[in-house]
């Protein structure tokens, strides 16, 4: 049965209006929290100072009912009449309400969370004259519950490990993430010491950690090395915060750990590419600029080395002596000269023979267990005290005539060291190291040496440029026969997209090295830069719907005197980094001005920004900006390639950002630039 209203028909007695006429009651005047009175017909009849607070304004006595202004709701958010909120449902059926919690909403949009206990107040003859309530603001107890809820959420979702502990160094939390990245599980975990997941040769960085959290001192972000459930060792980043009680006082750490494996991996064969790069680049400078044939060949010996990794590495000429058994050492790297001088030279054994007779390079993981290997008398095998060779790759440097000149030898103390990318890195080094022992006359053979190398280059642009195209054009015969419906249809087109990537990607990469070799090709005519910025808008609104390409020109013509498609290529490199590191933005802002005779041409976007130390760096060659490298695809060379493009056109290139608002990247070139390239 539900509860049933008492009669309104007896007689009520009027209470007084405020609590300093009430005896006993002076004290609840100054309490923090509201309490008032009202009468039977809901009208305030006393309050003290914590309920006008709660209010938001003084009520008028006998006019104003318990609710004043407010709109009311239940826990759920679902809106309350006034009999069926707390005070309405006592004077309702003469019952008190304990600790139901309501919302609350003023007129002026503010909302509060509050516990009320009203109780019902009854004359000398049991009838009921009105209720009593205090109402307890909950708010910030409210508002913290949801963001502990929010916190707890958000750690539990995260892609990152975080883990706290106390200042015992004892493990209190432990996500899914960590369980991930470390295999154990909470039950596993918690209550065990934080060393269990450090390297022994590590303890020292968890008595620094605990000494500055004790110390309240800032520790910075830092990368380590860990170890999993399994005993593997893994590559981790490390945020340490400290864990404060309601006192302020720190009690603890909380960790945040992310898996870095993989990007150290990217960041070390990126690097390791550039360096090849770096060092292929360096030896055809050092030909081109060295007279002496020994420091020429000793800089290709020391490069191939380097390239491979070896930890020895020769060159020897192929001088036969009158028996046609010995070669000449004629340069050496990473052993003195006479870890070799004091053996004799070596002859025409089956190891040497392929290298020398011109049969082919030789690859052996461990030479040591080769059959050719160990034939020969006296020593049968290495002499005593020889250099501990067993990865072992030899590769014969052949002259214009086919006639092999010598040989390049490289060796490592353990095996596997060699791989056939190795082997094609030697090859080309030494195709440059046959036409040095080839030309007496070094001088005069420097512009053929510059020829095989723009031949490399352009052999390297072929046999690149043509199996992805290839590709691309199977690729699209496949596209063309699926029909639309068709699953695959989706996988075909993104291939498509992904050798496009690649195609840029070829050609940008060759750009580089024509600028390393000044041959960077410029084609200088007049056009109309108002209509290739609107085409390119086209063109590059449908490659990427995701952002509105906005255009901002000067009207009619502009005509301009510069290589157009290196100012497209400038262009469409601007727009498309616009585009990517602006993920979570809709679109992209182009503008072209033209002033004191120069275009101006500018690309803003709304996405993540560049911090200022790293605005000069981003046109460095193979630069990426810090914290994108495992979040966005690229090899950091797009912008390096516009500088060099600008430049050669006497203008400048550059950026102005705020970092995390967005960037504007500019570009100034001369319009008229006729006196300075006629040429």
């Amino acid at each position: 049965m539900g509860e049933k209203p008492l009669s309104a028909n007896k007689p009520v007695l009027a209470p007084p209006t405020n609590f300093s006429e009430l005896t006993g009651w002076d004290l609840l005047e100054d309490l923090p929290v509201a309490v008032y009175t009202c009468n039977k017909e809901g009208y305030i009849t006393s309050y003290n100072k914590a309920a006008v607070k709660l209010w938001g304004k003084t009520p008028e006595a006998n006019k104003d009912k318990w609710y004043v202004n407010w709109a009311m709701f239940n826990a759920d958010g679902v809106p309350l009449a006034s009999d069926e909120t707390p005070t309405g449902r006592v004077l309702k059926y003469g019952k008190p309400v304990k600790q139901q919690e309501i919302l609350i909403k003023r007129p002026d949009g503010s909302i509060s969370y509050i516990l009320s206990n009203p109780k019902p107040r009854f004359n000398e003859h049991g009838e009921l004259t009105g209720a009593a309530n205090t109402l307890i603001d909950i708010t910030e107890q409210k508002n913290a519950e949801s963001k502990q809820g929010m916190l707890a959420s958000i750690i539990e979702s995260s892609e990152d490990a975080i883990v706290s502990k106390n200042l015992n160094g004892i493990i209190t939390s432990w996500n899914q993430a960590a369980q991930r990245l470390f295999g154990y599980t909470e039950d596993e975990i918690i209550g065990k010491h934080i060393t269990i997941l450090i390297p022994e040769d590590r303890y020292d960085e968890e008595e620094l950690i605990i000494s500055k959290i004790r110390a309240n001192e800032r520790i910075e972000h830092f990368e380590t090395i860990r170890k999993t459930k399994s005993g593997e060792e893994i590559q981790i980043s490390l945020t340490i915060s400290p864990i404060r009680n309601k006192a302020d006082k720190v009690i603890g750490a909380s960790k945040i750990i992310r898996d870095i494996g993989r990007q150290k991996k990217s960041e070390e064969k990126l690097q390791q590419y550039a360096e090849r790069l770096e060092i292929l680049n360096s030896i055809g400078k050092v030909i081109s600029a060295e007279l002496d044939i020994q420091g020429i060949l000793q800089k290709v010996t020391d490069s191939t080395t380097q390239l491979c990794g070896a930890q020895f590495g020769a060159f020897f000429h192929n001088q036969v002596n009158e028996q046609g058994e010995s070669y000449m050492l004629f340069t050496l790297s990473g052993a003195p000269r006479e870890a070799f001088e004091k053996f004799g030279m070596p002859r025409n054994t089956e190891v040497f023979h392929p290298t020398f007779s011109g049969e082919g390079t030789v690859r052996v993981d461990d030479i040591t267990k080769d059959p050719r290997y160990g034939k020969n008398a006296p020593h049968f095998g290495k002499p005593k005290g020889h250099l501990p060779v067993v990865s072992y790759l030899a590769v014969p440097v052949r002259a214009k005539s086919g006639e092999v000149i010598g040989g390049l030898f490289f060796g490592h103390e353990q095996p596997g060291r060699f791989t056939n990318e190795h082997e094609q890195l030697v090859l080309a080094v030494a195709a440059q190291a046959a036409v040095a022992l080839d030309n007496a006359k070094l001088y005069e053979d420097i512009k053929q040496l510059n020829e095989k190398k723009d031949e490399f280059i352009g052999l390297a642009s072929h046999e690149l440029k043509t199996p992805v195209t290839s590709l691309k054009g199977y690729l699209q015969i496949i596209a063309r026969n699926l029909s639309p419906d068709d699953k695959n249809k989706v996988l075909a087109n993104r291939a498509l997209e992904q050798v496009g990537k690649l195609t840029t990607l070829i050609s940008d990469l060759l750009d580089v090295t024509k600028i390393q070799t000044g041959k960077l090709p410029f084609t200088y005519a007049s056009f109309d830069a108002i209509k290739l910025l609107n085409d390119l808008r086209e063109i590059l609104q449908q490659t990427g719907p995701s952002h509105q390409l906005i255009l901002n020109l000067p009207a009619g013509e502009l005509i301009v005197h510069a290589d157009s498609q290196r100012i497209e290529q400038v262009i469409i490199n601007l727009v498309t980094n616009a585009v990517k590191y602006s993920p979570k933005a809709d679109k992209v802002i182009i503008e072209a001005v033209v002033t004191d005779n120069k275009l101006r041409v500018s690309v803003q976007d709304f996405g993540i920004g560049i911090q200022p130390d790293q605005q000069e760096r981003v046109f460095s060659r193979f630069y990426r900006v810090e914290n994108l490298a495992s979040h966005m695809s690229g090899l950091g060379i797009g912008l390096y390639i516009c500088q060099e493009i600008v430049n050669r056109h006497q203008g400048r290139l550059w950026v102005e950002s705020i970092y995390g608002e967005g960037s504007t990247f500019y570009f100034e070139i001369p319009i008229n630039t006729n006196d300075l390239y006629d040429a």
